[in-house]
């Protein structure tokens, strides 16, 4: 479904252009959103800093998700954050 590229000690990709092209990488925003508890979200947003993914900076605030209906309680004290990531599509 999905080709994931791995750059290789120059930066470039590792796979060969198609038909002797050398196609140029395109920028595409993709927006990442967090629901869960705060310890939860915290917890997430540290693991994507320590793999080298996103600064906890880039994070939004934590916003208060409302409940899903009048008297809701199927998930309290559920917060989300947003953050948008700039990647290069090849």
């Amino acid at each position: 479904m999905f080709e994931y590229l791995e750059p290789d000690a120059t930066g470039a990709s590792n796979r060969s252009p198609a038909h002797g092209s050398n196609p140029q990488p395109r920028q595409e925003r993709v927006r990442h959103m967090l629901y869960g508890s705060l310890a939860g979200i915290d917890r997430t947003i540290k693991i994507l800093h320590a793999l080298g993914y996103a600064d906890p900076n880039d994070w939004s605030d934590p916003m208060p998700v409302p409940p899903s209906g009048a008297g809701a309680t199927d998930q309290p004290n559920q917060w989300m954050v947003i953050m948008t990531k700039i990647l290069l599509i090849e």
